[in-house]
């Protein structure tokens, strides 16, 4: 299944919406203004909370927690820096790791466990300017999470572009 991300919407205060292929809302990005940490919720189309993003505060420089019903389900960290490419490591909760790996500022890269293909974030698929789309390759895979993975990585190296 393809999902269609606005990319321009990162702000802290904006929602927006993420279509699926056929044009349907699939979920809404909460944006959450006013706290002392980045925070972003992944909402079905009912307003349901699915995911919370955060940017942790202390001790893990760099890192982003992905919370489902309120426990932690993954921390994503910067994994290491090549001259190409960007990587960040998705630890989840029960210990499997996740790798992203491609060109994350330019929106083509891709997130796999053991180096099967689990989603292709890219923009080649879309004639839409400031969008790009989310590929959930595997059907048993959990499409809010790996869209939570892509946001992830996306805000957390912008950031260090920003700091940079």
């Amino acid at each position: 299944m393809k999902y269609v991300v606005r990319d321009k919407i990162f702000a802290i205060g904006d929602d927006y919406w993420i279509d699926d292929e056929h044009g349907r809302h699939a979920f809404l990005v909460d944006g959450k203004a006013l706290r002392l940490r980045d925070t972003l919720e992944l909402k079905d189309r009912n307003g349901n909370v699915l995911i919370t993003l955060r940017q942790k505060l202390l001790g893990l420089r760099g890192a982003m927690t992905i919370e489902r019903d309120g426990a932690e389900l993954a921390t994503v960290r910067r994994k290491r820096l090549s001259l190409l490419r960007n990587h960040y490591r998705v630890m989840l909760a029960e210990g499997t790791e996740l790798d992203v790996s491609g060109r994350i500022l330019d929106r083509e890269f891709v997130v796999e466990y053991e180096g099967e293909l689990l989603a292709h974030i890219s923009r080649r698929w879309l004639t839409l300017r400031d969008t790009y789309g989310v590929d959930v390759v595997r059907e048993d895979a959990d499409a809010a999470l790996l869209i939570a993975v892509a946001v992830c990585v996306i805000r957390m190296a912008e950031k260090e572009r920003e700091d940079g």
